[in-house]
């Protein structure tokens, strides 16, 4: 099966910086873009960061500046390079793919369990 797995999470100060990493696995036969979205409670989840299979990034206008999206290809993997965080960054990060599998014609999404970012004095 194919699996989006995120780690990095954790608790951080106002102002402080975590990076989160998510690693996919399983039979790929390849990855498009990825991105990274968030869920604050009794919020819908929302699109943090985007990058393409040829790196173009594009970011939520509250994170532009703060947050860095990048990708390793050969090791399939996406980072979230976090900086400058606020209170209102605190919520769940989930990693998302676009994926065709071996022995697949389409593409298909995919999403990671999230991993808790909770920004707090």
């Amino acid at each position: 099966q194919v699996r989006l797995v995120e780690s990095g999470g954790g608790l951080v100060q106002p102002g402080g910086s975590l990076r989160l990493s998510c690693a996919a696995s399983g039979s790929i036969f390849g990855i498009n873009a990825m991105g990274w979205y968030r869920q604050a409670p009794g919020k819908e989840r929302e699109l943090v960061a985007t990058i393409t299979g040829g790196g173009i990034t594009d970011y939520a206008d509250s994170v532009k500046g703060r947050f860095t999206v990048s990708r390793d290809n050969a090791n399939r993997m996406v980072f979230l390079q976090m900086s400058s965080l606020k209170p209102e960054d605190t919520a769940v990060y989930y990693c998302n793919g676009r994926i065709k599998q071996f022995g697949s014609t389409w593409w298909s999404d995919y999403w990671g369990q999230g991993t808790l970012v909770t920004v707090s004095s």
